[in-house]
């Protein structure tokens, strides 16, 4: 199997983007060109690299559409990060859709090979499927090489809150058995703390759901929160039903809204870890080892703090 290494293509920006400005003297990569010809020139590059000439269209304009940030981040994280022979965890959500194109892309093209995944949900199963992605589970492949997800937010430390899109459980078991877990963001993902931009998912079992919502809001790590059922598609957070949204595995899932940061994620982690009722959390804490941030000015990676665990 081929080492891991940093594909030597950049999209350039003539501006510091919002993601860099906030990762500003940690481990943040990002370089900038010397004049707005070389940013087309290299974004032109980019574009051509990540599957079509729109990209530089977009970049070199206006500014890319969110849509187009999350297919920019998707394809450089599988062009970075996933090589021939590797077990691969596949993440779930909109920009993850894109991951698992590119991985269809180039195994089609013979780019990759050898190649066998992990969904984590049944969506991106049926994607998967469709690409032709060889697919595995983790009864036989119980370590991955390498996981590619996103976030619905990240914090300065790299933690996360993820479950927008109702598979954190399965998210969260395959991407704590990958030596790397790529974490792929656009720049409006990235905030000072988590909480108040995006609540926090928490799978449930439905037996006295109620109960289990009151006591999640009395936890002392998640006070002020408020603990709302999800309602209608699982697949979002926003109300379009009825009914509780019911996830892959037959559960329900309470959002909690913030009006403040959380104090302490690992402390909340671990308290809602410890709530009879509860299945899994959306928080995602010191899992990531790199986090890509697409912005419209361009690509940034953020690593994780030299001397953080790292998983063997």
């Amino acid at each position: 199997m081929q080492p891991l290494r940093r594909s030597s293509m950049r999209v350039l920006a003539s501006a510091e983007p919002f993601a860099w400005r906030r990762f500003a003297g940690s481990q943040a990569r990002h370089i900038r060109p010397r004049t707005q010809a070389t940013t087309c020139l290299v974004a032109g590059l980019a574009g051509l690299a990540l599957g079509g000439a729109g990209f530089s269209t977009a970049m070199c304009s206006s500014g890319l559409s969110q849509d187009e940030l999350k297919k920019q981040v998707g394809y450089k994280s599988v062009d970075d990060y996933v090589r021939s022979g590797m077990v691969v965890g596949l993440g779930t959500g909109s920009t993850a859709y894109f991951a698992v194109e590119r991985v269809g892309q180039k195994l089609k093209s013979g780019e990759l090979k050898d190649v066998v995944a992990i969904p984590t949900s049944k969506r991106t199963e049926e994607q998967a499927r469709s690409l032709g992605i060889p697919l595995v589970t983790l009864d036989t492949h119980p370590v991955l090489d390498v996981a590619i997800d996103g976030a619905d937010s990240v914090d300065p430390q790299l933690n996360l809150v993820k479950g927008g899109g109702g598979a954190h459980f399965r998210e969260k078991i395959v991407e704590a058995a990958a030596k790397t877990f790529v974490v792929i963001v656009d720049d409006s993902k990235i905030h000072e703390g988590l909480g108040p931009k995006f609540p926090v998912p928490v799978e449930i079992v439905p037996f006295c759901h109620e109960h289990t919502a009151r006591v999640i809001e009395a936890l002392p790590a998640l006070k002020g929160c408020k603990a709302e059922l999800r309602m209608g598609s699982a697949a979002n957070n926003k109300k379009d039903g009825d009914k509780p949204a019911v996830t892959d595995n037959g559960n329900y899932i309470l959002d909690l809204h913030f009006d403040t940061a959380i104090k302490d994620p690992k402390k909340a982690a671990d308290q809602l870890k410890h709530t009879i009722g509860v299945v899994e959390h959306g928080l995602f804490v010191n899992m990531a080892s790199v986090v890509v941030i697409a912005g419209k000015d361009g690509i940034s990676v953020k690593n994780k703090p030299k001397g953080w665990f790292s998983k063997m």
